[in-house]
């Protein structure tokens, strides 16, 4: 008798749950830095528009004046291209980064609404979501995301 040459149907079903076990341990540890880097992203957008604004009341002694709560592509005409290249317009999860700026140009607010668009600016310090905003507020982060994130 002639012997056959092959894998037999156990040894690829031992395969392919070996491969199945990996990826289940291996993709949500994935979708979690993908989620980090758009938090770190977003981090460092807002603190070069900051930057901009900042050099921006050095020159003229006060932050840009008469604009609404909104985005903020409203400060486009302001601050480029003199004081930053290529204003930031989009959060990492590609939802537009909001504005608040005191109509006597004496503060301002940057945040992000994070993962989904539905976070709120609500209290300060530390998340622990990839849902909770991201909030710079005349020079700091007043909300940041810090440790395990969950969501």
């Amino acid at each position: 008798m002639k012997r056959q040459k092959g894998f037999t149907l156990i040894e690829l079903l031992i395969v392919v749950a070996i491969i199945g076990i990996i990826a289940a341990i291996a993709i949500p540890n994935l979708l979690n830095a993908i989620n980090r880097g758009r938090q770190k992203r977003t981090m460092s957008d807002i603190r070069s528009i900051a930057t901009a604004l900042e050099a921006y009341s050095v020159d003229f002694n006060f932050y840009p004046k008469g604009l609404s709560t909104g985005v903020v592509t409203q400060l486009t005409t302001y601050v480029m291209p003199t004081f930053i290249k290529r204003l930031p317009t989009n959060d990492g999860w590609n939802q537009a980064l909001q504005l608040d700026m005191e109509t006597a140009g004496q503060s301002y607010t940057i945040w992000s609404l994070a993962k989904g668009g539905t976070g709120a600016v609500g209290t300060g310090g530390p998340k622990t979501d990839f849902a909770d905003a991201i909030v710079f507020s005349n020079g700091q982060f007043y909300a940041w995301p810090e440790g395990m994130q969950t969501n």
